[in-house]
């Protein structure tokens, strides 16, 4: 795509997003925010045998940050938790198809930050960039990271 389609795609994802609203009964259900810029999605699932059945979002904020929850909602219908679970940062920044500044990247992930809090059963998830203190003997990890072992 030309980067004019690729910023049509996210406008009409912004305009007519798919998925907006609420559903009856959401199995799991989890809303975060950008504290910074004001952004804040709420994400609901439907969950049958492990599968996403159905998806809806909710929320304010930039085009970047409700077009990203959008995509992402349709992107994940279908899939299994496991597989959501493996969604990563640069899957997510692949599906938006525009390049994204550092300050606009928490806008283009907070959805994915919302979608892989609630399927982990996480109350407030950590910021990827965050400083650990070094003094600290436990270990941040974060499910869009690939973990050695």
């Amino acid at each position: 795509m030309t980067l004019s389609a690729d910023l049509d795609f996210i406008i009409e994802h912004y305009k007519n997003p798919q998925n907006f609203g609420h559903l009856e009964n959401p199995d799991i259900v989890h809303e975060e925010g950008n504290p910074s810029c004001g952004d804040q999605i709420r994400i609901e699932l439907k969950i049958d045998d492990n599968r996403i059945t159905d998806v809806r979002f909710s929320g304010k904020g930039c085009a970047i940050s409700q077009a990203a929850a959008s995509i992402l909602t349709e992107e994940i219908k279908g899939k299994t938790l496991d597989e959501v679970k493996q969604f990563d940062k640069q899957k997510m920044l692949d599906l938006l198809g525009i390049e994204v500044s550092a300050m606009r990247l928490k806008c283009a992930l907070l959805a994915l930050k919302v979608i892989k809090a609630g399927v982990y059963g996480i109350k407030n998830w950590g910021e990827e960039d965050e400083q650990e203190d070094p003094h600290s003997h436990s270990e941040r990890t974060y499910p869009w990271t690939v973990q050695e072992h």
